[in-house]
């Protein structure tokens, strides 16, 4: 793999942490400490998000810094990623959520342990990796279409351990999958013309994948639900309907599409253009694929 000229030496590390991510506790963000200590991998300066405001390109810059390690969840690395498009150093993506899908992208099933071993020994690469861009924004993991993704507001509930709210936004969002407005390929016309409670799109070297997820009952939406909170969505019946380097959706109803970046929920108009972009910013790989 291809090493950093500049980065022969890398002492000047930032951190972005966010303890609310899935692993980030006391005890998980001390042994990444530790072990970064152990590989003579300095943390210069820690920041904690969202108590502390995510760093801007100017402000690395002013301090020297070439690169910045985010040990976060999906939607946190989004945020810090696409915020620093444009910046000159590189990104260590660090599996600090729950799912950790872009460190998966970037490293395999590698632990953080195993990454910066990768990492202090030279066994990296620079890469812009392919995105999911709509006008809401960038996906680098994975971008979710349709009123199925009303299952976000479950998750946050389930993240804050608060029983009543779960109960009541677990019956909103199954309410909202099986009675919402669906949606469907536009351009090309694709799949089924009366739609789908939810698209997923996942963004690879060769194009956006989309599958599209279908139920026959009320007890198949409710299976679906809870396999999006596990990130699990191919368990349930759906279409492999391709590869796309563009495409466009509708809402069949002609409301706004809602949309999940990396987790984070958005709102589109009621038909929307999705397409494949390189990562503005280069990250740092240890998989073998790159």
């Amino acid at each position: 793999m291809a090493r950093l000229a500049d980065m022969a030496s890398i002492d000047t590390i930032w951190l972005v942490l966010n303890a609310r991510s899935g692993s980030n506790e006391d005890g998980a963000i001390a042994e990444l400490r530790d072990h970064c200590a152990r590989r003579n991998l300095e943390l210069t300066h820690e920041i904690c998000f969202p108590d502390d405001d995510l760093p801007t390109a100017d402000a690395l810059d002013d301090a020297g810094v070439r690169c910045l390690a985010v040990f976060t969840g999906d939607g946190t690395l989004n945020a810090a990623i696409t915020g620093l498009y444009g910046w000159s150093g590189s990104i260590l993506v660090l599996p600090g959520g729950t799912m950790n899908l872009l460190s998966r992208r970037m490293h395999g099933e590698a632990s953080c342990e195993e990454i910066l071993d990768r990492i202090a020994n030279g066994a990296f690469r620079t890469v812009r990796p392919q995105v999911a861009r709509c006008d809401a924004g960038d996906a680098l993991a994975g971008l979710l279409s349709g009123p199925g993704t009303a299952w976000a507001s479950v998750r946050e509930a389930m993240r804050d351990l608060d029983i009543a709210a779960l109960a009541e936004e677990t019956g909103d969002a199954l309410a909202e999958t099986t009675g919402g407005a669906f949606v469907r390929m536009a351009e090309p016309p694709l799949g089924r013309r009366e739609g789908y409670p939810m698209i997923e799109f996942t963004p690879s070297h060769r194009g956006l994948q989309l599958d599209a997820y279908h139920a026959k009952d009320p007890g198949d939406f409710l299976r679906q639900g809870w396999a999006l909170l596990r990130r699990r969505f191919r368990e349930g019946p759906h279409d492999r309907l391709g590869l796309f380097d563009e495409l466009t959706l509708e809402n069949c109803e002609g409301e706004p599409i809602e949309v999940l970046l990396d987790g984070e929920p958005a709102s589109l108009g009621s038909r929307a253009t999705f397409s494949v972009a390189a990562c503005e910013v280069d990250l740092l790989a240890t998989a073998h694929g790159y």
